[in-house]
């Protein structure tokens, strides 16, 4: 696993899901990437997991074989991420349209961001990103004169 970059106290409880054990944090984690694979410290043993990010909930997946409590188990561990937090670059596309019809990305706040960045990275086609980039642009209020 790459160096960690972040430790995080977590606690949960265990759930059996369809495919095997769930460990649902108590508090959910905001601004890491959904399915993001990481470590989780519990008890004696260090169990890979993925997490998986849901609306009001995170829940993390053992990736591999490793022990986790039982189901209906309360739990706590020191989660590790290898790459923390999502990046927040602005891609030159974006920065570049919002400049030329005078629009300011520094409006958007760090929820509204990384919402953003997260649409325009599900783009499946040029024409899908582009119409995106444009879509999100037109949204922002207007901070300058147009050039």
């Amino acid at each position: 696993m790459p160096s960690t970059s972040l430790s995080l106290s977590v606690t949960g409880t265990v759930s059996q899901g369809p495919d095997g054990p769930l460990l649902v944090l108590s508090q959910r984690l905001d601004g890491h990437d959904t399915f993001l694979k990481g470590s989780l410290d519990v008890g004696s043993a260090t169990v890979p997991v993925r997490i998986l990010t849901l609306d009001d909930v995170t829940v993390l997946r053992p990736a591999g074989d490793g022990q986790v409590p039982d189901p209906g188990t309360g739990w706590q561990g020191t989660l590790h991420l290898p790459h923390g937090l999502r990046p927040r670059a602005i891609p030159p596309d974006l920065q570049e349209m919002a400049g030329d019809e005078g629009r300011s990305l520094e409006t958007l706040d760090e929820a509204e961001l990384r919402y953003v960045l997260t649409f325009l990275s599900e783009s499946t086609t040029t024409a899908i990103r582009q119409a995106r980039v444009a879509a999100i642009v037109s949204a922002m209020p207007a901070t300058t004169e147009r050039p």
